[in-house]
């Protein structure tokens, strides 16, 4: 016998619990002499006797009641194996990668999640915050399972489903020019300065791309890296911002801010779902995303 195997192991264990082998055998439904030499295979294995054979039957060696202990738990271990692999299929247990841009996690994915997380408890979700562009790339590159972004263009050939829309809003400080307008359009605010997010977040491009349609530039007077910090700079009257309408609702109820409505078309975006291929999903990701689009 070239190594340990499981039913060499169960063997030896229902000789040793039932005291003789021609038991163990009915017990199992195996041949007698086949469980005889198993037994002998594995002591010649482990080089060390683990059957006392006595007028009565067999007793275990205190290398046998060890042996023993150490089956009881390498069989439970293949048993688990074949029970996690089972839930794998199932998709009720494994890991799931989802990258995700910063309005999916501010708005929806918690409570969505959240809600996933209760059905499958057993379903380890790791989040990576990307920018849109970077999200993609990640889906494309089998860096994530399952993306999240705001619908942009970008060449890579993967699946997308619908997830949510939003809607992006002007924010001002409480004093501001602009502060008791009920709507407006963009052009009428590149006059002010900005409170901007990264240059490779998809709210900066698509900013920067509707300036430039009518000619301008976005003066930015300073740059943040996410909604906190961008409506602290806005409260602290350092400019004008643009954000998610839910993200600059949460802020205006415990900060100086004001909120006016854009009336651009492109104020109003798509939030999509990316994966490489659904067919080609393990389980548990499909669960996700079948979950996420239910939303």
């Amino acid at each position: 016998m070239p190594s340990l195997d499981p039913l060499s192991l169960k063997l030896f264990l229902a000789v040793a619990e039932a005291g003789t082998i021609a038991a163990a055998a009915e017990s199992e439904h195996i041949a007698a002499a086949a469980v005889s030499r198993r037994i002998s295979e594995l002591e010649a294995y482990v080089g060390v006797e683990l059957l006392r054979r006595t007028n009565k039957g067999v007793v275990p060696t205190e290398a046998g009641k060890r042996l023993a202990a150490l089956a009881h738990r390498a069989l439970h271990q293949f048993d688990d194996i074949a029970i996690q692999m089972r839930d794998f299929a199932a998709g009720t247990s494994g890991i799931v990668r989802v990258a995700a841009n910063i309005s999916s996690i501010v708005q929806f994915l918690p409570r969505d999640i959240q809600a996933f997380a209760a059905s499958h408890p057993h379903v380890r979700i790791e989040l990576d915050e990307k920018p849109s562009a970077q999200v993609v790339r990640a889906v494309a590159e089998n860096a994530a399972d399952i993306g999240v972004f705001t619908s942009l263009p970008h060449g890579y050939a993967i699946q997308t489903l619908p997830y949510h829309t939003d809607n992006l809003v002007l924010v001002t400080p409480r004093d501001h020019a602009l502060s008791q307008r009920q709507s407006i359009a963009f052009a009428d605010a590149l006059d002010h300065e900005f409170v901007a997010l990264p240059a490779d977040t998809a709210i900066s491009q698509c900013l920067t791309r509707a300036a430039n349609e009518l000619g301008r530039a976005v003066r930015v007077r300073i740059q943040v890296t996410g909604y906190d910090a961008q409506c602290l700079m806005i409260e602290a009257n350092l400019g004008l911002g643009v954000m998610p309408l839910a993200v600059a609702q949460q802020h205006a109820r415990s900060a100086e801010l004001n909120i006016v409505a854009l009336t651009n078309a492109w104020a109003g975006r798509e939030l999509l779902i990316g994966v490489r291929s659904l067919d080609a999903l393990p389980e548990a990701c499909r669960k996700l995303v079948a979950h996420l689009v239910d939303e």
